[in-house]
């Protein structure tokens, strides 16, 4: 990772043991701080990054450094070393700091090339005034889904602590969560109880030798009978009770999401803003563009077209869990098929050249996955997504085969 300006340290300490620790990898140009100056070198020095230790009795002075540091383009990660107390939720905890400082510059360097994508971002976007990308300014939380795995008695308070949060898919199972991993886009891994360190091992093993998910964050109970050299650079270690521990994830889980968000904005400047940063569907302007075309050389050429509408029981999903939905379809849906996430909060895809019955059973594959991998908002109700297809007719037009889908929908759900 290229330096992209100094890394401040502030500590009560002057030359803390910590900054020769990192000196000794040559990573990072390092500036000390005292607390009583902390805030002050943030604004003058305008530091790549940003750790915070000797926490004790700094709550209030952490809590106003990670309100400037969020105020700052492009993003400053902020690293708090061993907290003992809840931290802001873009301040990235960072436990057992003193055994391997290796293990610290590879966390600062995963924050690191959050840091240079977003300053990527803000350069095209400034680049293109044209740009019709725009970046949502939710907290990225809202866009974010955890894995919760385990099955010990501290899953149930795990999964309460967390859904009041972000989105959450459990799995009871190794298997199960490797399921999950390759069905969809996960913001942060939760490890609860109920794992032998064998099995632990041997799942850790597996995501750091996946690109996929070496990046993602990992919160286990404890490494103990484990090595702590996983390349997992935001692994992260938690013995606390699942309020302390779901607050101990949400920095890292929120910086993954922000990451995900950033890629998917990159991804919609790339293809001229057709793609909706939030989903990595098409926006509604560009479907239906693309879709009246579609009715055209699809009639002009005598092949089969079919449209499917995706809707939800009023009330059984929350908009957190639309979006969900919406980037999971875009991660299974064919290469030559699209789809959009509407203002009604259906989601309308198109399957070239398919007819009615292959376009029943490739929305039901859709939806059926939909169905495992995500739960309703409200508890005992299954999430049961209601499909509606038609298929091109001669003479059709785009209004006409919509208009025939909108009918057919109102019919399904009665």
């Amino acid at each position: 990772m290229s330096q992209q300006g100094p890394l401040v340290i502030v500590s009560n300490r002057e030359g803390h043991a910590l900054a020769g620790a990192i000196a000794q990898v040559k990573a990072f140009p390092l500036l000390d701080s005292g607390w009583s100056e902390a805030i002050d070198a943030l604004t003058r020095l305008r530091p790549a990054a940003v750790i915070a230790t000797d926490l004790d009795g700094q709550t209030d002075i952490l809590a106003s450094l990670a309100d400037r540091a969020a105020r700052i383009d492009p993003y400053v990660p902020l690293i708090a070393l061993d907290p003992g107390t809840m931290l802001p939720r873009n301040v990235l905890p960072f436990t057992q700091a003193g055994r391997n400082p290796e293990r610290l510059v590879s966390r600062l360097n995963a924050a690191l090339r959050v840091r240079a994508l977003h300053a990527t971002l803000l350069r095209r976007l400034s680049n293109d005034r044209r740009a019709s990308t725009r970046m949502p300014t939710s907290d990225p939380l809202d866009d974010a889904t955890v894995l919760l795995l385990g099955r010990g008695s501290s899953y149930p308070a795990l999964s309460v602590a967390l859904g009041e949060q972000m989105g959450v898919v459990g799995a009871l199972s190794i298997e199960a969560a490797a399921k999950h991993l390759n069905a969809r886009d996960l913001d942060g891994i939760i490890v609860g109880d109920g794992f032998t360190p064998r099995v632990l091992d041997a799942f850790l093993t597996v995501l750091s030798e996946d690109s996929r998910f070496r990046n993602l964050p990992v919160v286990v109970r404890s490494l103990s009978g484990l090595h702590d050299d996983y390349d997992l650079p935001n692994l992260e270690v938690a013995d606390a009770e699942p309020q302390m521990l779901a607050a101990h994830a949400v920095p890292l889980i929120r910086q993954q999401a922000f990451e995900s968000r950033i890629n998917r904005a990159l991804k919609s400047i790339d293809v001229g803003g057709l793609l909706d940063p939030r989903t990595g569907l098409l926006t509604e302007d560009a479907f239906k563009r693309d879709f009246e075309t579609a009715v055209i050389e699809t009639q002009t050429r005598g092949a089969g077209l079919s449209l499917a509408r995706i809707t939800f029981t009023q009330g059984s999903i929350s908009e957190r869990m639309r979006l969900d939905a919406a980037r999971i379809l875009s991660r299974l849906m064919r290469r030559m098929d699209f789809a959009t996430l509407g203002e009604d909060g259906s989601i309308l895809m198109v399957f070239a050249e398919a007819d009615l019955r292959n376009a029943h059973a490739i929305a039901r594959r859709l939806t059926s996955v939909l169905k495992h991998t995500m739960h309703s908002t409200k508890r005992d109700q299954r999430l049961d997504p209601q499909v509606a297809v038609a298929a091109l007719m001669p003479g059709d037009t785009a209004a006409t085969i919509l208009g025939r889908l909108h009918a057919e929908g109102q019919r399904v759900a009665s």
